[in-house]
């Protein structure tokens, strides 16, 4: 009765989770939308330029959220191609304003929908804790690299800025460690005056 109880309890949660991503989709293009009409509403090119800066953005921010969205089902995909786009759409919406540089080295890996998922959320939380805490005006580079060692994955994400005082784990750490549990793995991370990296392994199955 206890696992009947936990596997409903877990679909319930599937569902919440996708009926929010559903309305932050809804959302994003009532945004897009309105600020698409009020750019072909002016007249003024100098507003025009502005707005399509803005639409632009926008759409990287949606990207970045569809790639992040729970899988609705399960199948094995290219999480070399998965994590390019995702490096793409982060770079556009969040980095390449900063000076900040993503840079994503790749190898070929097949990983199941739900698997690749959790990596792509433990990759874009690294990402933005980096861009958040290792830099200050002058921008940097952030590396993401992505290789299979047998039966075994290994994802790292490297950074060449210095944290500013000392590293205290906040939420974005506890959601990585949960997520790398989950995919039976273990993430450490190193944080130096030269960057920092963080490394998870896990089974590709």
């Amino acid at each position: 009765m206890t696992s009947l109880n936990s596997i409903e309890k877990f679909a319930d949660e599937q569902i919440l989770v996708r009926e929010i991503t559903h309305s932050i989709n809804n959302e994003f293009a009532s945004a897009i939308s309105v600020v698409s009409l009020t750019a072909a509403r002016s007249n003024s090119e100098e507003v025009k330029r502005a707005l399509a800066g803005i639409l632009d953005r926008l759409h990287s921010y949606a990207r970045v959220h569809r790639a992040l969205q729970m899988p609705s089902q399960i199948a094995s995909i290219n999480a070399s191609e998965y994590m390019r786009a995702l490096c793409q759409s982060i770079s556009q919406s969040k980095l390449e304003s900063r000076g900040i540089e993503l840079v994503y080295a790749e190898s070929p890996v097949e990983l199941s929908s739900e698997r690749c998922w959790k990596l792509g959320m433990i990759v874009a939380e690294l990402i933005t804790n980096a861009a958040r805490h290792a830099f200050g005006e002058g921008g940097g580079t952030i590396r993401v690299e992505l290789s299979s060692t047998g039966a075994f994955i290994e994802c790292r994400v490297l950074d060449n800025g210095a944290v500013r005082g000392q590293v205290q784990p906040g939420q974005g750490t506890k959601i990585i460690e949960a997520l790398a549990r989950g995919l039976d793995g273990e993430i450490t991370q190193i944080f130096g005056p030269n960057g920092a990296t963080s490394t998870l392994v896990f089974p590709a199955r």
